[in-house]
């Protein structure tokens, strides 16, 4: 569904200092109480930057979700993330995705895959926010209502799941979280459950492109704690967790696709 983001922005009267001047073909200036207030006048929520209800005009949405949030890297990955998942998930499989982020993944996928049911989760409340946001845009009937889930916590809100995904994760949060992820996954999916992994991952030691390197080493630098992870490291303690050996799938940009089934 089409959606139509509008920013709007205070403004000075019009002078010569300013770096735009010129003939002004709407108003002399607008202070932000004003602009507020002529958004109440036509039934938009100025003071959160979001509309009460959705209106649509020609099957547009006319939606304002401030707490709607993107980011790039999501709409670079999601198409090539989505041809596997379509031919690895089970079908009407219940999919729990752990660290969902601002939620255009949990979008994207429970949009293209309508017979699924996808569970979105993630540990900081803006991320939940957006989350929501997204998803009352939408209404998807097989998204869900996201919950807020620590991967590295010993109990999760959920019980059980067919599959596991965590998009662009274990790179950027402690490697006890990986442990965490790995440990929840192993109790709630089914025999034969899929765990899904993507992101850069070093193999051998060894990093899989020099921008990776370049990446992990700007990682680790924001936070000792993060860093690309090894893919025969991961792969070792999912086996001590009951898990098989992994298959590999090569993705755009020096990262991959990794999914371990549960014994």
């Amino acid at each position: 569904m089409p959606v139509i983001d509008v920013q709007v922005h205070p403004f000075e009267r019009n002078h010569p200092g300013r770096p735009w001047s010129g003939p002004s073909h709407g108003l002399e200036s607008a202070s932000g109480d004003e602009m507020v207030a002529a958004m109440h006048s036509v039934g938009v929520d100025g003071d959160q930057g979001s509309c009460p209800a959705a209106r649509t005009t020609k099957g547009i949405t006319t939606r304002m979700t401030s707490a709607a949030r993107s980011t790039p890297a999501a709409a670079r990955n999601r198409e090539p993330i989505l041809l596997v998942l379509r031919d690895y998930l089970p079908r009407s499989a219940r999919v729990l995705e752990i660290a969902s982020g601002m939620g255009e993944h949990a979008v994207w996928f429970s949009s293209a895959l309508p017979e699924l049911t996808w569970q979105p989760t993630d540990r900081d409340p803006e991320a939940l926010r957006s989350i929501a946001a997204w998803r009352n845009s939408t209404n998807l009937p097989n998204l869900l209502p996201p919950l807020p889930l620590d991967a590295a916590a010993d109990t999760w809100p959920v019980a059980r799941a067919d599959a596991v995904v965590a998009i662009n994760m274990v790179h950027i949060a402690p490697w006890t979280a990986t442990q965490g992820l790995i440990a929840g996954a192993a109790r709630v999916l089914t025999q034969g459950g899929l765990l899904f992994l993507y992101g850069p991952f070093r193999e051998g030691g060894v990093h899989t492109g020099v921008g990776n390197a370049a990446f992990d080493a700007d990682l680790r630098a924001r936070d000792p704690s993060w860093g690309i992870r090894d893919l025969d490291e991961i792969a070792a303690l999912a086996s001590r967790l009951g898990f098989m050996t992994p298959e590999r799938i090569a993705m755009p940009a020096n990262n991959l696709s990794v999914l371990f089934r549960r014994h």
